[in-house]
C-alpha cells in the first residue's frame, strides 16, 4: 500500500515537537560572536553543489523562490521521500540554529548525527513560504552533522529555499591525499581485483577505468567487473572526504586475459556488429507470416517468437508454430527445420523465444524450474537451435519483499530463473546462445527503485531484471533491452528521458555500459556490461510499437555511443565502438516497413 502520509505515532511525537518551538524558539540565546553560517549554497544559487539528494529525486527550479534566482524541489514517490542532505562541519559540545523557508505539504526540515538528541521540524501544509526552524546542542565529541529536508511518501513535489545552519565553526576539513601504492591482484578475461593502502582522512574512494570514473567504495579493494577480455585498462584510485575529491593515483595498468573459449563463446562467434530480429514463427498478426528462409542474409540473430507456458507456473513451454488457418503461406515443418540449417550454413544464429507480451513465465518452486530445463532443451534439440532469449515480460519476474541486495537474490522466481539458464548453459556448453530483452522498467529503471524498496509500497517489478543479468554475465551473449513501450526512465544525468528520439537510446544505453548505483545506492552498483554484449533494441516501424525512431535518429544514437559525436545536450560516460549492433520488433514489420530498419544498418556498418 503507498504511503500517503507520515504514522500516526509519527505525527504525534513531531506535533508535540512542533507545539513546543515557540518555547524553543524563545529560549535560543542570540548568535555569538564566533557564531557563522555553516551550511553550503542554503540558497541553491549555485545548483545543487553541496547537496545530495535521494535517486536523483530533486532539482533546482526558478520558480517559486523565496529569494534570489533558484531554489529546490524535491519530488516524493511512493517508496522515496524526496530526502536531500549536506554533511557539516562542528564543534562538540556547541548550539547550533537551524532554519530554512518551504512550500508543500508535509515538508520536513531537521539534523541528524548530533551526538545529543536529533531534530527535526516539519509543517502539514504550506500553501506560501514558510519559515521552519529548530535548535540542537552537538555532543561533546561531535564533529559533523547531517542537515537534512524531504517530503512524505506519495505526496506532491515541495520546495525549499534559504536554509541556513548558524553555530561555532569547526575545524574545516582537509583535502585528502592521492592514493598510493594502488596494485592490481587476479586478472581473469573479464575482471581485475584492485587494492590500495589507506589514506588518512579518507571516507571513501573512487575508482577511474581509463579515465572514467566507474564507482565509489568505501573499503580498500575492488573487483572491476564485466571486462573485455584480452584488453588493457589504465585504472587509478582517489579518494574522497568532505573536502572533495584528491587528484587521482599514478595510473596502473592491467590486461586481461585472453578468453579461454569458456564464458559467453557463442558471442564470440557472433559479427563485430550484429543486427537482431525477432520472427513471428507462430502467429502473424497485421505484419503477415514471413518465412524463414526469405529472411534476408542481413539478419546475424533470428529470434524465433514465441515459446510460451502451458500455464504460468508450470514451466512446460511449447512452440507451436503458426497453423495454416492463420498464416497460409506458412511452410512445413520439414522446410522450417532446413532453413535453420541454412542459415547456420550462412553463419546466423537462431533462437527460440521465451515469453513475449502474453507469455507469463513464472518458476516458482524447483519443479517448475526443472520442468522448463526439460521443456525449452526438448525445443532446442527438436529444431536444432543455437540458443535461447529470454524475454519475460509482465509479470514474470518480481522481486519479494526484503529481497535488496541484486547480487545475491532470495526471491524464488529469480533464484530458479538463474539456475534452470546456468543448467542449460552447461549442457550445451561453450557455443550456446544467451540472449535477454528486458524492459527498461526491469533494468535502467532499478536506478531509481528496486523491488518494493526499503519501506514497501514500490511496484516489486522495478529493477527485477537486474539479478538476473548480473548472475548470467560471464555467459551472457547479448542485453538488447526494449528501448520501446516505455514510460520516461531517469538517466545517469538525474533526468528523465522519454522514448522516440536519438536521445533515449544514448542515455539507456549510457547506463548499461557504465554501471550505475541500484535504487541510489552508492555503494550498491551494478556494474558496466561490456560492449559486445550490448544492443539497443528499437521497434521497426510505427506499427511495430511505441517509441519508433527514424533512420536518421538512430545513426545519432550510434554515433553518440560510438563516436562520441551527435550526442545532443547527453553527455556519456564512454565511447564505445564495439557496441554489438541493433535488435528490432520484428523482423515481420520491418518487411511490411520495405526493411527500412535493416537497410539502415547495413548502410551504417557497410553491410
Amino acid at each position: 500500500m503507498a504511503r500517503t502520509g507520515p504514522p500516526r505515532r509519527f505525527l504525534t511525537a513531531v506535533t508535540a515537537a512542533a507545539l513546543a518551538a515557540a518555547g524553543l524558539t524563545a529560549l535560543t540565546a542570540p548568535a555569538q560572536a564566533a557564531d557563522t553560517e555553516l551550511a553550503r549554497n542554503g540558497g541553491f544559487e549555485s545548483g545543487l553543489d553541496g547537496w545530495t539528494c535521494s535517486a536523483g529525486t530533486g532539482k533546482i527550479v526558478s520558480s517559486p523562490t523565496h529569494s534570489g534566482t533558484s531554489a529546490l524541489q524535491g519530488t516524493p514517490t511512493a517508496g522515496d521521500n524526496a530526502q536531500c542532505t549536506q554533511t557539516v562541519t562542528v564543534k562538540p559540545g556547541s548550539t547550533y540554529s537551524l532554519s530554512g523557508y518551504v512550500r508543500g505539504s508535509y515538508v520536513y526540515l531537521g539534523a541528524t548525527g548530533t551526538g545529543t538528541t536529533d531534530v527535526s521540524t516539519w509543517t502539514q501544509s504550506a500553501a506560501d513560504w514558510q519559515k521552519l526552524s529548530t535548535t540542537f546542542t552537538t555532543g561533546p565529541s561531535t564533529t559533523k552533522v547531517t542537515l537534512f529536508t524531504h517530503g512524505w511518501y506519495g505526496t506532491p513535489a515541495y520546495t525549499v529555499d534559504d536554509l541556513s545552519l548558524v553555530g561555532p565553526g569547526g575545524e574545516a576539513p582537509v583535502l585528502p591525499a592521492a592514493p598510493t601504492g594502488v596494485k592490481t591482484g587476479t586478472v581473469t578475461a573479464t575482471s581485475v581485483a584492485l587494492s590500495w593502502p589507506a589514506v588518512s582522512g579518507a571516507t571513501s574512494y573512487g575508482i577511474y577505468i581509463n579515465g572514467t570514473k566507474s564507482r565509489t567504495v568505501t573499503g580498500t579493494s575492488t573487483t572491476l567487473t564485466g571486462l573485455a577480455p584480452a584488453t588493457a585498462y589504465s585504472l587509478q584510485v582517489t579518494a574522497l572526504n568532505d573536502a572533495g575529491e584528491s587528484s587521482k593515483s599514478t595510473a596502473v595498468t592491467a590486461t586481461t586475459a585472453q578468453g579461454s573459449g569458456g564464458g559467453n563463446q557463442g558471442s564470440a562467434d557472433l559479427p563485430a556488429h550484429a543486427l537482431v530480429g525477432y520472427l513471428h514463427a507462430s502467429f502473424a498478426n497485421g505484419a503477415g507470416y514471413t518465412r524463414l528462409a526469405d529472411v534476408p542474409d542481413s539478419w546475424d540473430v533470428i529470434d524465433l517468437s514465441f515459446g510460451e507456458p502451458t500455464s504460468v507456473t508450470s514451466g512446460d513451454i511449447r512452440f507451436n508454430r503458426c497453423p495454416v488457418t492463420e498464416c497460409p503461406n506458412v511452410e512445413s515443418d520439414a522446410d522450417f527445420k532446413a532453413a535453420i540449417k541454412a542459415k547456420q550454413a550462412a553463419g546466423k544464429k537462431v533462437l527460440i523465444s521465451i515469453g513475449g507480451q502474453n507469455g507469463q513465465v513464472q518458476l516458482t518452486t524447483t519443479a517448475a524450474r526443472d520442468t522448463f530445463v526439460s521443456s525449452v532443451s526438448n525445443i532446442i534439440d527438436t529444431y536444432g537451435l543455437d540458443g535461447l532469449d529470454i524475454d519475460f515480460e509482465g509479470h514474470s519476474l518480481s522481486l519479494n519483499t526484503g529481497d535488496t541486495d541484486f547480487k545475491n537474490p532470495t526471491t524464488p522466481v529469480i533464484v530458479n530463473l538463474i539456475s534452470a539458464l546456468k543448467t542449460l548453459k552447461a549442457k550445451y556448453g561453450d557455443k550456446f546462445v544467451l540472449t535477454m530483452a528486458p524492459e527498461t522498467f526491469f533494468v535502467q529503471n532499478g536506478y531509481q527503485f528496486y523491488g518494493s524498496g526499503k519501506w514497501g509500497g514500490q511496484d516489486p517489478r522495478c529493477g527485477a531484471y537486474l539479478p538476473v543479468i548480473y548472475a548470467m554475465r560471464d555467459d551472457l551473449s547479448l542485453l538488447h533491452v526494449q528501448d520501446y513501450n516505455s514510460g520516461p526512465i531517469m538517466g545517469l544525468d538525474n533526468q528523465y528521458h522519454s522514448m522516440g528520439g536519438a536521445d533515449f537510446h544514448i542515455a539507456m544505453t549510457d547506463m548499461l555500459l557504465t554501471g550505475f548505483p541500484v535504487a541510489g545506492d552508492a555503494n550498491n552498483v551494478f556494474p558496466p556490461l561490456r560492449p559486445d554484449q550490448v544492443a539497443i533494441g528499437m521497434p521497426a516501424s510505427t506499427n511495430a510499437g511505441n517509441g519508433y525512431v527514424s533512420p536518421a535518429e538512430q545513426n545519432k544514437a550510434l554515433n553518440c555511443l560510438t563516436k562520441k559525436t551527435d550526442c545532443g545536450s547527453y553527455t556519456t560516460h564512454g565511447t564505445w565502438p564495439a557496441l554489438r549492433g541493433l535488435m528490432t520488433w520484428s523482423v515481420n514489420w520491418d518487411r511490411f516497413n520495405n526493411w527500412e530498419f535493416q537497410k539502415n544498418f547495413d548502410a551504417y556498418f557497410g553491410g
